[in-house]
C-alpha cells in the first residue's frame, strides 16, 4: 500500500522584481511529501530554501507552479479559505527572539492563535490547552507569566513550538530551527521536534545550512543551489553516495570529530556565484563546479533520475 502524499509541489517558482531585473529565488521545484515524512532541504545561504518554504504556506504568492496540499490545490486559494488552511499549516521561524512578541507573556503567545481561531469556548479551556502544550515541549508552568527576553534561546525556540503545535497542524515548515541555538541546546530541539513527529504524526519540511542536523532528523533530502533542484534522494542514499558536484563538496566540508582520521580533503568551491537574478542558461552552479564542460555553460540539465529514487540534474548522469 502505498503512502498518502499531504504535500506536492509541481514546477513552483518565486521571483521577485527588482530594480537590476528578475531574481529568480524559487526556480522550478517539485517534489512530494508523504504523510508523517520529513523533507529535508538543504543548501547555502540565499539558495532559496527559506523562501520555498514561506512560498508552500502563502506567506509569499508564487509567481508560477501548483502547490497541492492534501488533495486540494492551494495555489491560489482566496483569503478567507486562508485562514482555514492556516490551522493545519505551520512555521517553525528561525529566531526564536525576533519571532516572539517581547510584549506578550509565554501565556499570551501561546494562546494567541487559539483565541484567532475560537476553537475553545472560555479562557479556561485555552488556559488548560496552554498548560498542555507546554507540558509537551518541555517547558515548565512556572513560565507562565514571563517574557522571552527573561529565557534562554532554547525554552524561547520551545515556546514557537508550542505555538506552531496549539491548532493541531498536520504540516510544519521548519526554518533553521536550530541554526541560533547552542550546540548541547540543539541537540535537544531536535529530540523534541523528532518525539513530537511520532506522536503527533506530524509531517515537516526540515530547513537547514547544517548536513549534519539534517541527516537524523530527515527521511528524504532535497539539495538547492540559487533556486534549483541539484539533487534528491532518501536521507541514507544521499550521504553513502552523493552524485552532484555540489553535494559531494557540501559534505566534504562536515567537520569529523576525530583528530587521529586521515579522510579526504575538503573539496573547496572556487569561483564565483551566479548571480541568481536573470541567470544564464546553462547549469548555475558551473561557473563553481571543477568537473564543468563547455556544455554545462550552455545548456541547463534535466532533473532525472538516475538510481532507484535517486535524483539528479548534471550533465555527468545524462
Amino acid at each position: 500500500m502505498s503512502e498518502k502524499v499531504l504535500l506536492e509541489c509541481k514546477n513552483l517558482k518565486k521571483y521577485f522584481e527588482t530594480p537590476k531585473g528578475m531574481l529568480h529565488a524559487v526556480d522550478d521545484v517539485s517534489f512530494k511529501i508523504g504523510e508523517g515524512k520529513t523533507l529535508g532541504v538543504v543548501g547555502e545561504s540565499g539558495c532559496g530554501k527559506s523562501t520555498l518554504g514561506r512560498t508552500i504556506l502563502r506567506l509569499l504568492p508564487s509567481t508560477d507552479g501548483k502547490i497541492i496540499f492534501d488533495g486540494k490545490d492551494i495555489t491560489d486559494i482566496k483569503p478567507k479559505d486562508m485562514t482555514a488552511l492556516r490551522r493545519q499549516m505551520q512555521i517553525i521561524f528561525q529566531d526564536p527572539f525576533s519571532s516572539l512578541d517581547p510584549k506578550m507573556t509565554v501565556y499570551q503567545i501561546i494562546e494567541e492563535p487559539l483565541c484567532i481561531h475560537k476553537v475553545f469556548k472560555n479562557k479556561q479551556e485555552r488556559t488548560e490547552r496552554v498548560a498542555e502544550l507546554m507540558e509537551i515541549v518541555g517547558l515548565d508552568r512556572r513560565y507562565f507569566n514571563t517574557y522571552p527576553h527573561e529565557l534562554d534561546g532554547g525554552r524561547r525556540q520551545r515556546i514557537g513550538i508550542a505555538r506552531a503545535l496549539a491548532l493541531n497542524p498536520k504540516f510544519i515548515v521548519c526554518d533553521e530551527p536550530v541554526s541560533a541555538l547552542d550546540v548541547s541546546i540543539q541537540a535537544q530541539i531536535l529530540n523534541l521536534m523528532m518525539n513530537l513527529k511520532d506522536k503527533l504524526g506530524l509531517t515537516y519540511i526540515f530547513i537547514t545550512h547544517d548536513l549534519s542536523v539534517v541527516k537524523h532528523i530527515s527521511d528524504d533530502i532535497l539539495v538547492l543551489y540559487l533556486g534549483k533542484m541539484v539533487e534528491m534522494t532518501s536521507s541514507d542514499s544521499l550521504f553513502e553516495d552523493p552524485l552532484h558536484p555540489y553535494t559531494k563538496a557540501l559534505l566534504s566540508a562536515i567537520p569529523i570529530p576525530d583528530i587521529s582520521h586521515k579522510g579526504k580533503e575538503a573539496e573547496i568551491m572556487k569561483g564565483e556565484v551566479t548571480s541568481p537574478i536573470d541567470p544564464p542558461e546553462g547549469c548555475r552552479f558551473a561557473a563553481r563546479c571543477p568537473k564543468a564542460t563547455e556544455r554545462c555553460f550552455k545548456e541547463m540539465p534535466e532533473f532525472i533520475e538516475v538510481k532507484e529514487k535517486h535524483f539528479v540534474a548534471c550533465h555527468l548522469y545524462n
